[in-house]
Order: structure tokens, then sequence, then C-alpha cells
């Protein structure tokens, strides 16, 4: 046996991935996702741990609190399985600018996990010019276009308190505390936009806890993408791209 499928039997509340979402894992890689993040990391390790053992069914439920660092607020069902399940695959979105833009707007990515992966692969080259940034070289893929730099940061936080000014900014790291610092500090770095990745519960902690710090909200659109396109990345990708452009080309025709 080398591979096993993690799939949500069901999910109830908030949750990143709706039932029947399902991801292959094998002893070094995987394909799909059932949502990223620490449900993501665990089932991971969970698979693994089986794999080695030479286990084939396992059902788990877990709900999304502090034990799994998440303030989502759902409670999910994962199903174990050696037998093949269907997975997402690759669906990279093309944009066409016509005539394209004069100069790309600088666009800082915090995270390079599934959905920080299909926002590089949906965002036009012409149109941003990408910082991406996360705690570990080895988790940016091996080649980017010319338009991205990969830039590893074990504090993003404090890398975050050095952005310049005017520069749009889209969190989705794999800790809703890194996510929350970010959120923080970049609100004091007068920054063109901020997108956070996230469930409407999660955003009311967040939001409260920012007040909370003296800070003022506002400027951060959470959720990100289009609820009515779905959950998956290269759907969330496609939503936040849409409306990126949308920013930055009419601010362009200004």
């Amino acid at each position: 046996m080398s591979a096993l499928w993690v799939e949500i039997s069901s999910a109830r509340g908030s949750a990143p991935r709706d039932a029947g979402t399902a991801m292959r894992i094998t002893a070094r890689g995987t394909q799909g996702t059932i949502g990223g993040g620490a449900l993501e990391y665990m089932a991971i390790a969970t698979a693994r741990a089986m794999l080695e053992k030479g286990e084939t069914e396992h059902v788990e439920t877990l709900p999304l609190g502090p034990n799994l660092g998440q303030c989502c607020g759902g409670v999910v069902t994962l199903r174990y399985t050696d037998q093949p399940l269907k997975t997402d695959g690759l669906n990279a979105t093309y944009w066409r600018l016509d005539p394209p833009p004069e100069t790309r707007a600088p666009l800082w990515l915090w995270g390079a996990g599934h959905v920080g992966r299909a926002i590089v692969r949906a965002a036009p080259p012409q149109a941003f010019e990408i910082q991406w940034i996360d705690s570990a070289q080895n988790r940016f893929p091996r080649r980017t276009g010319k338009h991205v730099t990969t830039t590893p940061a074990t504090d993003m936080p404090r890398l975050a308190a050095h952005a310049e000014p005017g520069v749009h900014h889209l969190i989705f790291t794999y800790s809703h505390d890194i996510d929350l610092a970010l959120c923080a500090t970049l609100l004091k770095r007068n920054a063109a936009s901020i997108g956070l990745i996230g469930s409407a519960t999660k955003w009311s902690r967040f939001r409260k806890r920012l007040i909370e710090a003296g800070l003022d909200p506002r400027p951060i659109t959470c959720p990100i993408g289009d609820k009515s396109l779905g959950k998956s990345p290269d759907q969330i990708a496609r939503g936040t791209i849409a409306a990126l452009l949308k920013r930055t080309q009419s601010k362009a025709t200004a």
C-alpha cells in the first residue's frame, strides 16, 4: 500500500471544505486538499502514520477549535481509506488584459499553501509584481514566473512591519495566530488592500481582537473570493483575482 485517501465525510458549521472533498496522501507527497492549515497537516500526519503501520481504514471527528489552532467553529468528520477517491485537479485560470497595464501592481502573498499557489497560477503576470512569503523555502514550488519573488521568513509579522505603503496583501498562512498578527501589523502600513482567507466565524473573532487592540479592521476583506464559485483553491483564487483586477484596473483608469 503506497497511498491513502482522506475524505471529509461530513461537515457541520463553518468548515474550510464541504463534505465529499478528498485528498490523496503518500509518504512523500499529496494531491488535492481538504482545506489546508492545521486540519490538513494533522490529516497528512495521521495518514502517513497509518501507511507506516499498514492500516487502511480510520474515521475521526474533529472540532475546528483551539486544539487545532483554528477558530472556524465547525466540526468535520474525516474518513481515511485505501480505496481511491476523486481529488481536486489543478485548474489554472488565465486572464488576458487588453491592453495590458503600463505598470504592475505590487501584490504580497502571505502563505505558500494550496490557495497561495492557486493565486500565483491565476494572477496575470502583466498585472501584478508578486512578493511571495512563507516560513520556509521548501514550501514554495520549484519554479515560478519572473514576476514572482519568493521570500522565506521565519517571522512573517516582523517582515510585514517593513512592508511599503500602497501594496496589496493577501493572507492565507497555515496558522490563525500568524494570520491575526499579520492583519494587525498590515493595518498600520497604509496598504492598498488587505484580503484574508477565512469563514464568517473566523472574521468575527479576528475583528473583535483587532478592535480590542485599538485597530480599525474595516480595510480588511474577509472572506476573500466569490462564495458562489465554490471553496476549492482555484475557485477562491478566481474570485480573489477578479476582485483585485477590478480594483487595480479601476484605479489605473482613474
